[in-house]
């Protein structure tokens, strides 16, 4: 399997079907004002570096990088499609965002996921990489339904591929 990380510029081919499912899937998780989800618009806005995943045809993860400060971005809308989570995706989406901020000089990292069970995953694959449990940052609030974690990047050799073409 060969998996193609590529930056969007623009609308891409099933990204809109692909992020509405990504809203979906945290429906049930936290009340509307504690899911923090990005719009398809929001993630275009300019600043913001949107990557998608492809199996061939098949849009399987995205991922994004939005600036927060200077040398300090968050990260957005990570996701892999339902049927392919454990296949080592979301960490090769991870790791292209991350060998990204790098090249760019980025320092720091941060993230909200959610804290319900439904997020388990997505908080262990971050530990796995380095991230570490934080405050709120940026224009967040403590809330009960989030879980905020950060990680300082280092000028050590990237973690990962450099995000052209991943084999896995």
């Amino acid at each position: 399997m060969s998996i193609l990380i590529d930056r969007v510029a623009g609308p891409t081919p099933g990204l809109a079907a692909f992020l509405l499912a990504h809203h979906d899937d945290m429906a049930g998780t936290a009340p509307p004002e504690s899911q923090h989800a990005l719009s398809l618009d929001r993630l275009l806005a300019p600043g913001v570096r949107l990557f998608v995943a492809r199996d061939g045809d098949d849009l399987v993860a995205t991922g994004a990088l939005a600036p927060l400060a200077e040398g300090h971005e968050e990260l957005k809308s990570m996701r892999t499609e339902p049927a392919r989570r454990g296949q080592g995706l979301g960490r090769a989406m991870l790791d292209a965002l991350l060998a990204d901020a790098r090249s760019r000089g980025t320092r720091r990292i941060s993230l909200e996921t959610g804290s319900a069970e439904f997020f388990r995953p997505a908080h262990a694959l971050y530990a796995r990489a380095g991230f570490v449990e934080c405050a709120p940052f940026g224009s967040y609030l403590p809330d009960p339904h989030s879980t905020f974690m950060t990680v300082e990047l280092g000028d050590e050799a990237q973690s990962g591929p450099s995000g052209a073409i991943m084999e896995g």
